[in-house]
């Protein structure tokens, strides 16, 4: 007993963590049509902010309002699914709960 042979490595050696992506970043759940379209609506969505932001003056503010309002709900909610499919918040969450959402 004194060579150490009733002493033997009870653990088993750590297994290598697979590697990471940096933020998650994945378009395994997003196929390149979707993604383009996507894209695109971020793109649009955030052009029609700026175009808003110019405007100084109007007579009748309340489409320009409505325009505002839906322009940004676009470029944030367009923002929300790109980062939902785009990370690992798409397994996090479940698949199921993000075809409900």
């Amino acid at each position: 007993m004194e060579n150490g042979a009733v002493y033997n490595e009870t653990t088993e050696p750590e297994a290598k963590r697979p590697r990471r992506r940096p933020l998650g970043c994945t378009l395994r759940h997003l196929d390149l049509p979707h993604l383009k379209y996507v894209l695109c609506l971020q793109v649009f969505s955030f052009v029609a902010v700026i175009c808003e932001e110019v405007v100084e003056d109007c007579s009748n503010c309340s489409g320009l309002y409505f325009f505002e309002f839906t322009s940004c709900s676009a470029f944030f909610l367009s923002l929300l699914i790109l980062c939902v499919y785009c990370t690992d918040a798409y397994e996090a969450v479940g698949e199921d709960k993000v075809e409900k959402l």
